[in-house]
């Protein structure tokens, strides 16, 4: 997605009240995501589900990246202690060979 792609993307909120909602929610579909303006302004922005997915999506990454940095930056090899992904799977006796299809989740 370019910057400018919002700005090709426009209805005006009138177009709601003549009947096209339809067309636009079918415009919404296709292109992902659509600004209604009202009184030449941005009023709102329709997304498609799956558009919205997708910016959920790169909001969590981007939180857990944050997190990942902060603990990266705080991180002290001559203080802090780690524990391997390997030495945690065998304390938790979890088997990696185990294919996804054989986990139970409560």
């Amino acid at each position: 997605m370019n910057i400018t792609m919002p700005l090709n993307h426009t209805v005006p909120i009138t177009a709601f009240n003549r009947g096209k909602a339809g067309q636009i929610f079918s415009s919404v579909k296709q292109s992902g995501m659509t600004v209604v303006m009202k009184n030449n302004e941005a009023e709102c922005v329709l997304l498609s589900p799956q558009r919205y997915n997708d910016l959920m999506e790169r909001i969590e990454n981007a939180e857990l990246l944050a997190v990942a940095h902060e603990r990266l930056r705080n991180f002290d090899p001559e203080t802090s202690s780690t524990v391997s992904f390997e030495e945690i799977c065998a304390k938790e006796k979890i088997n990696l060979s185990t294919s996804v299809d054989d986990v139970e989740i409560l």
